[in-house]
């Protein structure tokens, strides 16, 4: 696939050497800094060593100070307190790090996650009439709950206060809960508004432990969990979500909890865990629970503290991530069939995919997929409890929740961020709906955000490329969405030797920069394409990060080749 190259603007020069005066690092360093702008001293000192002094007071979240006192409130009656929270990782992250919090100093306390499969996404009635039967007169509702508006109503109604904790978008009204905390609230002033559902929750647990003399420390004890929900929700690693990933990743690596350690271990993972480690592995084994069966066995893994348990529910979590990856295969040729048949036609714009037999625990990632592979805006849609459900995915600089908001009189229910919702519809609808959102990107979208984009952070030559320098570039992680891992571009290149191909698909060379010595070994994943024009001595320009490798004890840089250009 084609691939624009952008290169991000440079700094001024006299800013760039003002920088690397005061931090003691060379200009490509202070321009990597600035362009994420850090541009002092006390800057790069917050980003280089980030504190948990760093926090934001939960007191500045709007409702705060009410949803502690309404926990204080239910804590001395000995009320009945159900937590609840969705069935994806960000839910019941955040359900096991509540539920387990609260539960280590009050008895009266359950925790719910609905059924994804006769539920469906969010509170449901069925949660509420549970709740009711049940005898609980508070819900803490995590990462849902902003659009509950007749669910809350509902809830009242038979005598059950809200709490909702939530980081989506709400919508034109808000539900009347005893407190609603979403730093996304036009009328909320805290000041970071990118935290994770489990993050939001974690803010209420804090402001318990300020309100009650309750050791932070204890708290802490549940960082692995909050660094798992920000990787696997794909939100900002920037400001507070960055304070809190480091140390999460610091406690994932060192002690982690024992339901965590075990999806580790059966994972098959090593030392020196990071975001990816999270986003391709860990995460995805979490949220098979809920695709597969029922998310419910996620929160008794991520809360179990018994050895023999933690790897009876790891083992049976990953049984279901293997069967998840079977449907995901198979829809996902299938979904590329559709269109590639001309059904749904490779010129238009978007994607809409309906097919009523597709296991809706997988159609997200289908989504994911189609739109990597065709680069648009795509919804995949199938039939669950005789209505249409879906997952949207976008492509960079699209908001495909505006896009479906528009369609909203064509919807049941939508929910979700920028870059991925989901939505339910009848039925009958989903023609019509398909038509309008299709209508709707066409009109909405430009065509250069149809094409893939490669940032480049800096142009460098080979020599520039040591491990002093990628030693602070280490330094940088965690690396996320709003601090990706940087970019680097060298010109006038050529292989010094012949590919190597790995597995029929990989290259492996050494790559050398025109008039230069210097020399350093490159991979390129599925780069087998590639392997005449690179053989045949030709020029050419590489895009890659500059990745370490440590096999059998032998270290050495590595370019990790993200794009190619020839001359």
């Amino acid at each position: 696939m084609v691939h624009n190259w952008i290169y991000k603007v440079q700094p001024e020069e006299e800013e760039i050497r003002k920088l690397s005066t005061e931090i003691n690092v060379n200009p490509i360093l202070s321009s990597l800094l600035i362009q994420r702008n850090l541009k002092s001293f006390e800057d790069a000192r917050k980003y280089f060593r980030p504190s948990l002094e760093m926090l934001h007071d939960p007191f500045l979240m709007k409702d705060m100070e009410k949803a502690v006192e309404r926990i204080k409130t239910a804590i001395k009656r000995n009320e009945k307190i159900l937590v609840y929270g969705d069935y994806d990782v960000d839910g019941t992250t955040a359900v096991a790090v509540f539920y387990d919090f609260l539960k280590s100093f009050y008895e009266h306390v359950d925790f719910y996650i609905p059924d994804r499969y006769t539920e469906g996404y969010g509170v449901s009635r069925a949660g509420i009439e549970w709740a009711a039967e049940n005898g609980f007169q508070l819900i803490v509702s995590l990462d849902c709950g902003i659009k509950a508006v007749d669910k809350v109503a509902l809830a009242k109604s038979k005598g059950i206060d809200f709490i909702v904790c939530d980081h989506h978008r709400p919508g034109e009204i808000l539900p009347n809960a005893h407190a609603i905390l979403d730093p996304k609230r036009a009328d909320c002033q805290y000041p970071f508004k990118e935290l994770s559902g489990c993050g939001v929750g974690f803010k209420l647990l804090q402001a318990i432990c300020i309100e009650e003399d309750i050791n932070v420390n204890k708290l802490y004890e549940y960082l692995d969990l909050l660094a798992i929900s920000i990787a696997s929700d794909i939100v900002p690693i920037v400001g507070e979500n960055r304070v809190l990933a480091h140390f999460g990743l610091i406690k994932l690596n060192k002690k982690p909890m024992a339901g965590v350690q075990a999806l580790i271990e059966i994972a098959g993972l090593s030392d020196n865990l990071d975001i990816s480690s999270i986003v391709f592995s860990i995460g995805p084994r979490i949220n098979a629970a809920g695709r597969i069966g029922h998310a419910k066995a996620s929160v008794e893994l991520l809360i179990s503290k018994n050895e023999d348990d933690t790897l009876s529910y790891a083992k049976k979590i990953d049984d279901q991530n293997s069967r998840r990856r079977g449907y995901d295969t198979d829809i996902t040729e299938e979904a590329i069939r559709m269109i590639e048949n001309g059904e749904h036609g490779e010129s238009l714009k978007s994607t809409v995919l309906f097919k009523n037999d597709w296991h809706k625990g997988v159609i997200g990632i289908v989504a994911s997929r189609c739109m990597e592979k065709y680069y648009r805006p795509t919804i995949i849609l199938t039939e669950s409890n005789k209505k249409a459900t879906g997952s949207a995915r976008s492509v960079l600089g699209f908001d495909i929740y505006e896009a479906i908001s528009e369609c909203s009189d064509l919807l049941d229910q939508y929910g979700g961020h920028r870059y991925a919702a989901g939505l339910t519809l009848e039925l009958e609808n989903v023609a019509a709906f398909q038509k309008k959102f299709q209508e709707v990107v066409a009109r909405n979208i430009k065509e250069e955000q149809l094409i893939p984009t490669i940032e480049i952070d800096q142009k460098i030559g080979f020599s520039q490329i040591n491990y002093r320098f990628y030693n602070i570039l280490k330094q940088m992680n965690p690396f996320g969405p709003e601090n990706m891992r940087p970019v680097f571009a060298t010109h006038n290149v050529y292989a010094v030797n012949r590919p190597k191909i790995m597995k029929e698909q990989h290259l492996k060379f050494m790559v050398a920069e025109e008039n230069s010595e210097n020399q350093i070994e490159a991979i390129g994943f599925g780069f087998a394409e590639y392997f005449d024009l690179i053989n045949s001595g030709m020029r050419f320009k590489i895009a890659y990060t500059i990745e370490e490798n440590n096999f059998m004890s032998n270290r050495y840089l590595q370019l990790y080749l993200k794009d190619i250009k020839f001359d």
